[in-house]
């Protein structure tokens, strides 16, 4: 056993139970919410922040993909629908003629903005509130390690080496 391990197999997984009920409580509140004060699914916030967060603005399809849990095929049709939006548009790549970027437009920076504190009112009204600072470092630190130990998808965000 691992000097950080807890020793209890019950206290394990009555933490990621309820970490479960957290996450799935509060994402069906952002969804709610975001779709009721500014039209806007939860997955097209969360592929607008995936966007505006990489260099230039745009992503490779395949690492945009990957960067909100979702399939080409289901990537595409969400894209799809973004672009008719005017939220998205898809790029070629200039050095890779069959690749292409998903870039977020002035539009989409624009409805970004305009959902952020609809975002930010639901994570600190219904998780951050119920946390100290010491909370909040504590479990950024858990959660970094676990990224980096698991490697969990976290972004190469450099459009020049394409």
């Amino acid at each position: 056993m691992m000097a950080n391990e807890v020793s209890d197999e019950g206290a394990r997984r009555a933490v990621w139970q309820a970490y479960l009920q957290i996450h799935a409580a509060v994402i069906r509140l952002l969804e709610a919410e975001l779709q009721k004060q500014k039209d806007l699914p939860l997955l097209w916030y969360d592929t607008l922040e995936a966007l505006i967060q990489a260099p230039q603005k745009a992503l490779r399809l395949q690492d945009l993909a990957e960067a909100i849990n979702l399939s080409q095929s289901g990537l595409t049709r969400l894209l799809d629908r973004m672009a008719e939006s005017g939220l998205v548009e898809r790029r070629p790549c200039e050095n890779d003629r069959r690749g292409l970027f998903a870039a977020i437009t002035q539009a989409g920076e624009e409805k970004l903005v305009e959902a952020r504190p609809v975002y930010q009112q639901v994570l600190d009204e219904h998780f951050l509130h119920y946390l100290s600072c010491d909370e909040v470092a504590a479990l950024k630190k858990v959660f970094d390690n676990i990224v980096q130990m698991e490697g969990v998808y976290a972004p190469v965000h450099e459009l020049a080496a394409d």
